[in-house]
Order: structure tokens, then C-alpha cells, then sequence
């Protein structure tokens, strides 16, 4: 396949969130010099008639789907019918309406939570669709899921070439630290740091601190997928991850560590700990020659300076 060229539109659907301007800071690093990059008052995502003007009338030559509704578990959980309605209307508006702009090469990015509660780990792109889910996040599972499907069904109808990105757990620049409905990593920045202001004795962890989760810099995310993008990757389904993985409870000594947070960690057992394991099998990337940047701890302290500087 014919690489992107520099000077090629590419349309970076959801770029104010922690994904998608790492994607806009990475293709204007390369040298790509036309991203679109509309702000949502520009273009609103759960319009399908806006969606399909907006690629009809600028056909980029490709796009990358990085535009959701995402939360932690709390949030997953308790909006159950907002995440699986948001991101299914999202994701058909723009894969049906990049097909009817003929725009041929597009990146759809899902989630780790596709996969089965009890997949073997670490856990292979074909484990897809061979057993029970995660409760808690069920609905966005099942939207990311049918966005998967529905990329392969307009190659195999169609042939177009969308191919789908599942990023493991993802942190950096632009996350949100809201307490309420954040993921794990940004929540402990924020708890760590407001407990060392306070001067707290303690800091309370979610769960038991027993699960294993992998987690991945953004910029390293952003990375991988442009990597594939000019490698001409068409595979229907490709995982992202470090390869490695940390308990919940050494997530937390490594953000105390970098807060600068002298307590010790108690555990709300009141709180679901989810998944006990999820440990992406990032071989077949690995494979075509590329290998994440950023270790935990370095990518922590960047993340708390975004913190600080918000």
C-alpha cells in the first residue's frame, strides 16, 4: 500500500481529548502538514448529517477514530446507557460516513475491555469474542466491539481498508482527574497529591490493590498508530501495549513516589477491583519493528506535570 503522503489530509476525529492531541502532536512532529483537527463546536460527532457533510466536503485521506465516551469503572458503571449509545452513534457516523466519502484508509482505537473477563493473558487479538465480558464495562465493550466488527464488514463488503487499534490502559497529557469518573492512574495522581497538601496520613485505593493492570503513555500510543498508518497496516484487529504489567497497589507506591507522598495506602474493599488481570499481547507489533518509549515511572512524572499544570 502507497504510504500517506506529508502533505495529505488527515482527520483526527476527537482531537481535545488525551488521545486524539497526542495524535495531532505526533503527525505535526512528522512533518504532516494539513491535520484536521475540528473542535467540537466545529463538528459535533453524534450528528450523522453534520459527520458525513464534514467528510464529503474535505475527504481526508485518512482518519483516525479517537473520538469516545470514556470513564473508570464508576463511570462505566453507572452510565451504562450513555456509553454504549455515545459511542456507537460516534463510530457509525464516521466509519458509514467516511465509506459514502470514498475515503478508503481509517483507523478505528477500542480498548482493552473488549476482550473476555477471564481471557488467558496475556491476552491474544483472537481471544475476541470467546467468553463473558467485564460487568462493569459491558456497554462500552460492546460499542468498541461492533466498531471492530463494522470496520471488518465494510472491508470484506467493501474493500476498504479500516483496521482497528485496541491501546491498553493509556495515561499522559490531557487525561482527566476528575475523581468521579476517571481511570485509576489519573485518580491516584489527584488523591496522591491532595493528600500530601492536606497532610494526610493515608491515601485510599480502590478495591484490594491486588489486580494487574499494563498501562501505556499516550504519546507512545500516538506513536504506535501512526507507525502503522505509514506502514500500510490492514489488519482487521491489532493490540498496543507495553508488555508488562503492575499490581494496583505498585501503581500507587510509584505515584506516591513521584507526588512525593510520604503515607501509607489503605484499600476501600467497598469498591469492585474489575478485572483481576489484563496483560495485551503486543507480539504482532512488536513483530512489524515497533516498541513503546516511556517507562512507568518517567511517564508518571510527565503526567504529574501535566497535573500540576492544569
Amino acid at each position: 500500500m502507497d504510504a500517506i503522503a506529508k502533505n495529505a489530509s488527515i482527520l483526527v476525529a476527537g482531537a481535545r481529548g488525551m488521545v486524539g492531541s497526542a495524535l495531532v502532536r505526533r503527525l505535526q512532529a512528522g512533518g504532516y502538514t494539513r491535520v484536521l483537527a475540528p473542535l467540537r463546536q466545529e463538528l459535533d460527532l453524534m450528528d450523522q448529517a453534520a459527520v458525513h457533510g464534514y467528510l464529503q466536503g474535505h475527504t481526508p485521506g485518512y482518519i483516525f477514530i479517537a473520538a469516545a465516551k470514556v470513564g473508570g469503572i464508576q463511570a462505566n458503571n453507572t452510565y451504562r446507557a450513555d456509553f454504549i449509545y455515545q459511542n456507537l452513534t460516534i463510530q457509525n457516523n464516521l466509519i458509514h460516513g467516511a465509506h459514502l466519502a470514498g475515503i478508503q484508509r481509517l483507523m478505528f482505537l477500542g480498548s482493552s475491555c473488549i476482550y473476555p473477563k477471564q481471557a488467558p493473558q496475556p491476552i491474544k487479538e483472537e481471544y475476541l469474542l470467546t467468553g463473558v465480558l467485564e460487568p462493569t464495562n459491558e456497554p462500552y465493550a460492546i460499542a468498541k466491539i461492533a466498531g471492530i466488527k463494522m470496520c471488518e464488514a465494510y472491508n470484506a463488503q467493501y474493500g476498504r481498508q479500516y483496521t482497528s487499534a485496541m491501546p491498553t490502559n493509556l495515561y499522559g497529557p490531557n487525561d482527566n482527574y476528575d475523581l468521579a469518573n476517571s481511570h485509576v492512574l489519573p485518580a491516584l495522581i489527584r488523591k496522591a497529591h491532595e493528600a500530601q497538601l492536606r497532610g494526610d496520613a493515608e491515601l485510599e485505593v480502590w478495591g484490594s490493590g491486588a489486580p494487574r493492570r499494563e498501562f501505556l503513555y499516550v504519546d507512545d500510543l500516538a506513536d504506535a498508530c501512526i507507525f502503522l498508518m505509514e506502514r500500510g497496516f490492514d489488519g482487521p484487529l491489532i493490540n498496543i501495549g507495553t508488555g508488562a504489567d503492575v499490581t494496583i497497589r505498585e501503581l500507587a507506591e510509584t505515584v506516591m513516589r513521584v507526588v512525593g507522598f510520604p503515607g501509607r495506602i489503605v484499600y476501600d474493599h467497598t469498591k469492585p477491583d474489575g478485572t483481576s488481570r489484563k496483560l495485551m499481547d503486543s507480539s504482532q507489533i512488536n513483530r512489524l519493528g515497533w516498541k513503546p518509549a516511556v517507562a512507568l515511572e518517567d511517564g508518571v512524572g510527565r503526567a504529574y506535570r501535566d497535573f500540576l499544570g492544569r
